[in-house]
């Protein structure tokens, strides 16, 4: 996934400490991907209050914010609701996509219509994802049967993304593992193009 922002001319950083508006004024993408629960990490940098209005601000004031979660048992989901509920996405604790072995379509997902980042109907590969709601702003980015997987909001003069799964790391995205038909690199290239384009940074 970085590599695609550096083939269009973008500087990848990345961020070790909490943000801050003077941090984030480096920055016009900015990504959070897999929130630790007390599973993965006995003391989790939760995402708090503070931290939610400093990345909600940036946002508002042009940055291009990407939300990369997971299901509910392999992230922590209520703590960075603080943050996405600002932009009227909540990642819910239904886990949906439950693939089994490597029966891939299980994993199946569609982009919509008119959603202004990935073309519609694009096939996605997203496996144990935490289905959202969305409300006011946001609107679906990808479905799987009737749930909502992925979803954008405009906010100020910003814009999110949110998937419930971070379905872009490099095994389903470089072509050895998914079965013909997932077009999970076309997806990325065009999330990549879609956050560089729109950032008002």
């Amino acid at each position: 996934f970085g590599k695609q922002f550096e083939n269009k001319g973008a500087t990848l950083h990345t961020l070790t400490t909490a943000p801050t508006a003077a941090s984030l004024s480096k920055a016009s993408v900015y990504i959070v991907v897999d929130p630790d629960n007390v599973k993965d990490n006995p003391n989790p940098n939760y995402m708090n209050a503070q931290d939610a209005n400093v990345i909600a601000n940036w946002v508002k004031d042009g940055g291009v914010l990407i939300l990369l979660a997971n299901d509910s048992a392999n992230c922590d989901l209520v703590h960075f609701n603080s943050l996405s509920n600002k932009f009227g996405i909540q990642f819910t604790n239904e886990s949906i996509n439950m693939v089994k072995g490597n029966a891939f379509e299980m994993g199946a997902a569609y982009t919509t219509y008119q959603n202004g980042v990935i073309k519609y109907r694009n096939k996605i590969y997203v496996k144990e994802v935490s289905a959202l709601n969305i409300t006011g702003n946001a609107k679906q980015l990808a479905i799987a049967d009737n749930k909502i997987v992925a979803a954008i909001s405009a906010y100020g003069k910003g814009q999110v993304l949110a998937v419930g799964d971070p379905w872009l790391y490099n095994e389903y995205v470089d072509g050895r593992k998914l079965p013909f038909g997932f077009q999970n690199f076309e997806a990325m290239k065009q999330i990549a193009q879609w956050a560089l384009s729109n950032n008002k940074k």
